[in-house]
């Protein structure tokens, strides 16, 4: 699906687990520059490392 979405800027509060990092994965694969927000440090980092790798990237 092409949302044209490519360079554009998305906010996810809560997108380090569940819903909100389903919704960080799909906006990222559509070409949207990602920021996510959590209340828990582990979750954060965890989603650091998901997202790249659903875009076919190694985790850095």
């Amino acid at each position: 699906m092409n949302l044209t979405l490519d360079g554009k800027r998305v906010l996810i509060t809560g997108g380090s687990k569940g819903i909100g990092l389903a919704c960080a994965t799909a906006f990222a694969q559509e070409g949207a520059r990602v920021a996510i927000c959590s209340r828990n440090q582990a979750n954060l980092d965890a989603a650091l490392h998901t997202i790249p790798a659903a875009l076919g990237f190694a985790p850095t």
